[in-house]
């Protein structure tokens, strides 16, 4: 399952350095706007600790965990849905994105310019908001005409469906508005929505990137600023000092890892932290499957039932699909064995409309 998180902002307001943390690989990053032109992509596995534990219980030969691909696109500007800086360029890549990490710069330092001349991030995120808005306004006006008369002219179910999304849209983004505002409670709907591919429709995640003493503090002003903003658009918003995850990466030890975090009132990296959050935001979740050759994690989208799961392994697993033997992650803990657990009777036997659940440890039976 391929997943694409875009981390997006205005130039100087740490992307490329957070991106570094994240996939460990060195993007480019300097003191001045467009540092970064071609985006940066790295593949990053999703942090899971129970992956560690069924290991130590089968001792594979291998752990694989699942993945997200990140990509750091470059920095936009004022104009930017009218060709200012990279313009196109950097919203063609957010439209290739699944979901949105918006780094705000929240942190003073006079050696670092800003492309606006000084810090505020509730300024920067609406510079980023209207810029999509205005793209996404862009990209409804142009269909508009042509859907309505095939909807009103031609009854084409589809059409009419499409021409209903795109005035909900407008009428949002016209208010200044994300589109992500806009739900609709209908399959047919939904999907039409989905086909315009919108720029303010994908869920975002806001990271306050702050100094040191910030991060320790758990905020600043500038933090508590979007944290209000977030909470009216229902978004998440994390803190991170990406300086400070740039150097913790640096560290080869995973004890001098433990330790600095610990100094700075953590219990686990920002990375991390940010890692989870983005998969949660796009509604993911992970099962599971171990054994001598290997323990792996396996992304599957909330809600899913055992034959799409099963079809996340191979797609002959859900074409000749004939059941699922499922153990709780809990259980196999604590009884140590796929044997034991079925001694204790352990192992579910579930049928085609069983929704898979996050951790549950799977075994598909199947014939082609």
């Amino acid at each position: 399952m391929s997943l694409k998180c875009g981390i997006v902002g205005l130039p100087n307001v740490g992307k490329s350095t957070l991106f570094n943390c994240l996939s460990n690989s060195k993007a480019q990053s300097a003191n001045f706007p467009f540092c970064t032109i071609e985006p940066n992509v790295g593949m990053i596995s999703v942090p899971d600790e129970r992956l560690n534990v069924l290991a130590q219980i089968d001792k594979p030969e291998r752990i694989v965990p699942t993945t997200v691909e990140i990509v750091d696109i470059a920095g936009l500007v004022k104009g930017a849905s009218k060709g200012e800086g990279l313009g196109n360029k950097f919203l063609g890549n957010i439209r290739e994105c699944d979901a949105i990490i918006e780094v705000l710069r929240c942190f003073d330092d006079d050696n670092i310019v800003h492309v606006d001349g000084s810090v505020n991030p509730i300024r920067d995120k609406e510079i980023i908001n209207l810029e999509l808005q205005l793209k996404d306004l862009e990209t409804i006006e142009s269909r508009y005409a042509k859907t309505e008369k095939i909807a009103k002219v031609g009854g084409d179910k589809k059409a009419k469906d499409s021409f209903e999304v795109i005035k909900a849209y407008k009428e949002v983004l016209l208010q200044g508005k994300n589109a992500r505002e806009v739900t609709f409670d209908n399959k047919d709907l939904d999907s039409a929505a989905k086909e315009l591919c919108l720029l303010t429709a994908k869920p975002i995640l806001y990271v306050c990137n702050v100094d040191e003493q910030s991060c320790k503090a758990g905020g600043n002003k500038y933090t508590e600023q979007v944290k209000i903003m977030a909470e009216k658009e229902y978004a998440e918003v994390l803190v991170i000092a990406a300086k400070t995850e740039e150097d913790i990466a640096e560290l080869d030890s995973y004890e001098d890892k433990l330790m600095f975090l610990e100094e700075l009132g953590l219990k686990e990296s920002g990375v991390n932290r940010l890692i989870k959050s983005a998969y949660k935001m796009l509604n993911l979740e992970t099962f599971l499957t171990t054994g001598p050759k290997e323990t792996r994690a396996w992304t599957f989208h909330k809600g899913d039932k055992a034959p799409q799961c099963a079809g996340v392994i191979h797609s002959d697993f859900e074409k000749g699909f004939i059941r699922a033997e499922v153990i709780k992650y809990e259980d196999y803990v604590k009884y140590g064995s796929e044997t034991a657990c079925k001694e204790a009777g352990k192992i579910a036997v579930e049928g085609k409309d069983y929704i898979v659940q996050d951790g549950d440890i799977m075994h598909f039976r199947f014939n082609v």
